[in-house]
C-alpha cells in the first residue's frame, strides 16, 4: 500500500510519545500539558454524568446552541461582540479546529507562516490541508522580528498561524505587534488563524488581546479556542472556531465533513454547570504561582528559564548545566531524576533548533511541584 504523500509530511508526533513516558521510572511527569491543576469545576463534572442520562445522540453539527451562546458571552466580555448564531462553530477540541482553519483557507501549494518555535500540531494541520510551511524564527524572548515577518510574506501567503499566549515560549502578542501582522495580511490578503487556548492564563497585569480584536484583522482571522486547558478537561474534546460569517459557513461545512459534531452530553454539561459564566472560579492567579515556583526550582537547578508570559510551560536553556542535546538532557532527567520534560527539538519543525532547550510543563498540583523539588535536590547538580 501506498500512503498519500501529504502523510510523509506529518510530524512523528513526539509529544504524544511523552504520553507516559516516564511510567517505568516511577517518573513526575512535566512534559505534556495535560492540566493536573486546577482540577475541573465539581459541578461540570457532576453536569456531565447528568447530561449521560438525558443526551445520547447528535447534536447541531455546529454546537449547541446554549453552548454557542455561553462562549460568544465570554469572548464579548471584553468588548467585542461576537454572534453565537453566525460566528462561532464548536469543535472536536481546538485540534480540529485547527485542521478545518487550514482545510478551510489553504490549498495545496500555498505557504502557511508559522513562528518558530511552536507546537507541532501546527505542522501536521499544514501538511493536511497540502500548504507548505514558511518558518520565521523568533528571539529568545518568542518575539519575532517585524522585518523577518515582512519578508516571509509571498504571492504564495496564504495564512499565518500565531499562537497567543505562545506554547512553548509562553510569549503574549501585544496589540502592537497584532496591528503590524494586521497591515501586512492585509497588504496580501492573507487570514490568519490563532491559536488562543491559553488565553485565561496571562501573568502580571497583561490581558490576553485576540487576533478578533484588531480591526484589520476582524474579517480575515479564525479564533481557536477550547476548554481543555482553561477548565481541565482536556479529554472531553470541547474546542471551538470563531470566523466572520461568510468563513464560518466555509468552516461548518469542513467541520460536517470531517467530525460531524462534538460529544452532545459533554456540551450540555458545560451549559448546564455554568462553568463558562461562573465568575468566582479564576485559577489564574495560581497558576502564575505555578509559574513562579517551577521557574526557582529550575533556575535553582542552573538552567537558565524564560520567565512565561501566559501559558503553561516554562522554556528553560539547558546549556549552562551540559552540552549534551535536548534528548539526551532530558533521558538523563528521566532515568537519573525520575522528572520528564520535553525536548526543545520538538517544538521547531524547520528541523533545526531547540537542542539546547527543554519545556517544563508547570499546570501541576502543589504537592506535584512539592515531589520534584524532592527529585531536584536528591538528584543534587543536573550538570554534566
Amino acid at each position: 500500500m501506498r500512503a498519500a504523500r501529504r502523510t510523509q509530511r506529518l510530524p512523528t508526533g513526539g509529544l504524544t510519545s511523552l504520553l507516559g513516558a516516564g511510567r517505568e521510572y516511577g517518573a513526575v511527569d512535566l512534559a505534556v500539558g495535560t492540566p493536573e491543576w486546577p482540577a475541573p469545576p465539581e459541578n461540570l463534572v457532576a453536569q456531565a454524568a447528568s447530561a449521560v442520562a438525558g443526551y445520547n445522540q447528535y447534536e447541531s453539527p455546529e454546537g449547541v446552541r446554549a453552548l454557542r451562546e455561553q462562549i460568544a458571552a465570554a469572548l464579548g466580555a471584553a468588548g467585542d461582540p461576537v454572534d453565537p448564531e453566525t460566528e462561532l462553530t464548536v469543535t472536536v477540541g481546538a485540534s480540529e479546529g485547527l485542521c478545518v482553519a487550514l482545510l478551510s483557507v489553504v490549498d495545496p501549494g500555498d505557504e502557511v507562516i508559522v513562528f518558530e518555535p511552536s507546537y507541532e500540531n501546527f505542522l501536521g494541520g499544514i501538511a493536511l490541508s497540502g500548504g507548505c510551511p514558511r518558518w520565521v524564527r523568533a528571539d529568545s524572548a518568542g518575539r519575532v522580528d517585524p522585518d523577518d515577518l515582512a519578508a516571509a510574506f509571498g504571492p504564495r501567503t496564504k495564512a499565518v498561524v500565531v499562537n497567543t499566549p505562545n506554547n512553548p515560549t509562553g510569549h503574549v502578542l501585544t496589540r502592537e505587534e497584532l496591528d503590524v501582522l494586521g497591515a501586512l495580511c492585509e497588504r496580501h490578503d492573507t487570514t490568519v488563524i490563532s491559536d488562543e487556548v491559553y488565553a485565561r492564563y496571562v501573568f502580571d497585569g497583561r490581558r490576553h488581546v485576540s487576533v478578533a480584536e484588531i480591526p484589520s484583522l476582524r474579517d480575515r482571522s479564525v479564533v481557536v479556542g477550547s476548554l481543555s486547558k482553561s477548565h481541565a478537561i482536556s479529554g472531553w474534546r470541547i474546542g471551538f472556531v470563531r470566523a466572520n460569517p461568510a468563513l464560518s459557513s466555509v468552516l461548518r461545512r469542513v467541520h460536517i465533513a470531517t467530525t460531524a459534531g462534538a460529544a452532545g452530553p459533554l456540551q450540555r454539561a458545560v451549559v448546564q454547570s455554568g462553568a463558562l459564566t461562573e465568575r468566582d472560579w479564576d485559577p489564574t492567579a495560581g497558576m502564575q504561582r505555578n509559574r513562579d515556583r517551577v521557574v526557582e526550582l529550575f533556575s535553582r537547578a542552573g538552567l537558565e528559564c524564560l520567565v512565561p508570559e501566559g501559558g503553561c510551560y516554562v522554556l528553560a536553556d539547558i546549556r549552562p548545566v551540559t552540552e549534551r542535546a535536548s534528548d539526551e538532557f532530558a533521558k538523563r532527567l528521566l532515568v537519573e531524576a525520575g522528572i520528564v520534560v520535553a525536548p526543545g527539538r520538538y517544538f521547531f519543525g524547520s528541523g533545526a533548533g531547540g537542542d539546547e532547550l527543554v519545556r517544563i510543563a508547570f499546570n501541576r498540583r502543589s504537592e506535584t511541584l512539592d515531589e520534584v523539588e524532592r527529585r531536584l535536590a536528591a538528584f543534587g547538580t543536573v550538570a554534566g
